[in-house]
């Protein structure tokens, strides 16, 4: 994507970025088969510079996904498998005494990659879970007084898992709030379960997904769509929206603007994956789910009622009037 900094993003590098898109989503999908609206969800997450939480039952591929994110970025990627007795410095990186130098340095922890997958989040207890929703957030860690940047891009790719609870501990709704979207996977259809179960087929392994780009050119595509445009009556649906999930009786906390400029960085991403250097309220309401819902808290009626936070949405996002925008 060619470089015009200052500038509003060009129709040619829109070009330029659906092209990168479509051939890291192919590149992911030799690993990941049948799921690409999955595949493309974590990608607008990528490219918006914000990161995901995969809420799945187990064996449906998450781990899958973040590795072969990573193959197709061809940067550097790191696992760190969450258990009660992780500490916060075998996430972050900790101090530690040379003594052939004589000198006390930084030892950087697992978090120092361009994607991270955080395996099973929810058993870890809340102290090293908080240390790396703060490094998620602030995109630094600072020992002993100094601050040391993590890689450009970064994206941390959570898993959890909805059952088998005993021995988790769950994420507040406060650090939920860190995530850019939320999806699941779910298991894959008839045909693709065969593709992986055939021997020999090379469905699932990571080795096959191939190197598409690098890690620099996905953070100037970050910077540079973080400029297309979204014009006022879009933004102002994306307000009225926040609005009625915070009036909605069943929610009891409704979406924060922090929730909100993640929806629009999102549809910034999403509008240039499908070739357009403007967004359109479609995309508003396709994105609406993943990067709102995980952010909303039922009453403890609606919950007593069986009600979700993604149905609660989906009839907000129904009942709220769609603008007419005209593209500029």
């Amino acid at each position: 994507m060619t470089t015009m900094t200052g500038a509003a993003i060009g129709e040619h590098e829109i070009a330029a970025f659906q092209a990168l898109h479509k051939r890291v989503g192919d590149a992911v999908e030799t690993a990941l088969r049948g799921k690409r609206e999955v595949v493309d969800l974590v990608l607008v997450a990528m490219f918006a510079g914000g990161h995901v939480l995969l809420e799945d039952v187990p064996g449906t591929g998450k781990t899958t996904l973040a590795r072969a994110v990573a193959g197709a970025l061809g940067g550097l990627s790191r696992r760190v498998q969450f258990t009660p007795d992780l500490l916060p410095s075998d996430v972050t990186g900790t101090s530690v005494y040379d003594p052939k130098s004589g000198q006390v340095g930084f030892r950087p922890g697992p978090v120092f990659a361009n994607v991270v997958l955080a395996d099973e989040i929810n058993r870890a207890a809340a102290k090293t879970q908080s240390a790396l929703l703060e490094v998620m957030e602030e995109r630094t860690v600072t020992v002993d007084g100094v601050a040391h940047a993590v890689p450009d891009p970064f994206l941390v790719v959570a898993t959890q898992n909805p059952i088998d609870l005993d021995g988790t501990y769950r994420l507040p709704e406060a650090q939920l709030d860190r995530f850019m979207l939320r999806t699941s996977i779910g298991y894959p259809e008839l045909v693709h379960e065969l593709d992986v179960l055939r021997p020999g087929s090379g469905a699932g392994r990571i080795g096959t997904v191939p190197t598409v780009t690098n890690p620099h050119q996905v953070a100037e595509c970050a910077r540079r769509l973080a400029t297309l445009h979204v014009a006022d009556p879009i933004l102002r649906y994306i307000t009225e929206l926040g609005t009625a999930t915070r009036a909605d009786d069943r929610l009891r906390l409704g979406a924060s603007t922090r929730g909100l400029r993640a929806l629009v960085r999102c549809v910034q991403v999403y509008a240039a994956s499908h070739g357009r250097h403007f967004a359109v309220p479609s995309d508003v309401q396709r994105l609406c789910g993943p990067v709102l819902a995980h952010r909303l808290v039922l009453t403890r009626e609606a919950q007593l009622a069986g009600a979700t936070t993604t149905e609660v949405l989906a009839e907000i996002t129904a009942r709220v009037e769609v603008p007419r925008p005209t593209p500029q």
